[in-house]
């Protein structure tokens, strides 16, 4: 079940938080219960990418993000994603969590995000995200134009230029 609760205590302990630049940093602390966990008493992978929901959410908060999609009518879906593991999290591990936004194109916005426990990396997204209108697709540049922002990103790193390409090779649909 998705976590209602923890996203409406997160959104809580946030909403006086200060304003964050777009590309910002946004830090949270999350707790693995027992009920996050799968077969192996860790961190269950789908799990993972429900809780980095609860980064994102608010930082798009802080950023003001959220508030232009409300006042127009938008909304914002993932539109792909890679997910490094590199460490187990166990039942009641205390873990930090950092969310921001490193750039976009001409379609998407990019965000990475990574869990840490005791100052060790855990797991580590980059993800795709679009914000969507009743007609699709609404272009970052007419976001940011919303938000009072400049349409040109920051330089996109090297390795996330690299997943674009990458990715933009598989075909769609794929083969049956």
């Amino acid at each position: 079940m998705y976590p209602f609760l923890r996203m409406c205590k997160e959104i809580w302990a946030n909403r006086h938080a200060p304003p964050l630049g777009l590309t910002e940093a946004h830090v949270s602390h999350h707790i693995c219960w027992p009920w996050d966990l799968d077969f192996w008493f860790e961190l269950n992978n789908g799990r993972t990418l429900t809780l980095y929901d609860l980064g994102r959410v608010p930082m798009a908060i802080r950023t003001g993000l959220l508030r232009h999609m409300k006042a127009n009518r938008w909304g914002i879906t993932v539109a792909g994603n890679t997910l490094r593991y590199r460490r187990r999290v166990r039942a009641f591990d205390r873990l930090e969590m950092l969310s921001r936004c490193i750039g976009w194109d001409a379609r998407f916005f990019y965000m990475e995000q990574s869990m840490w426990r005791a100052g060790e990396c855990t797991s580590h997204m980059l993800l795709r995200s679009a914000v969507t209108s009743s007609e699709g697709i609404v272009p970052p540049a007419e976001v940011l134009a919303a938000m009072g922002h400049p349409a040109a990103s920051p330089p996109l790193p090297g390795w996330v230029t690299a997943w674009i390409a990458a990715d933009g090779e598989r075909p769609w649909p794929p083969d049956r």
